[in-house]
């Protein structure tokens, strides 16, 4: 399967600027996985600012309805 960087790129909002990961996608989701996360693409952007992209911190977010199904 071929990588789609640069379409991935336009809608991934990762604001960590070093990040190697950006617009690769299943090299982003294995890499939070293996850290007990999610990606920034989970998130609103507000929160993914915050970094904190914990599974506990994204369950907050859907029963608060910062994150709607």
């Amino acid at each position: 399967m071929e990588c789609n960087k640069s379409k991935n790129l336009k809608k991934c909002n990762c604001s960590y600027e070093p990040c190697s990961r950006k617009g690769m996608c299943c090299e982003c989701i294995r890499y939070h996985l293996q850290m007990q996360e999610l990606p920034a693409c989970c998130f609103p952007d507000d929160m993914e600012q915050t970094y904190d992209r914990s599974f506990r911190s994204f369950a907050q977010a859907v029963m608060s309805g910062k994150i709607q199904s």
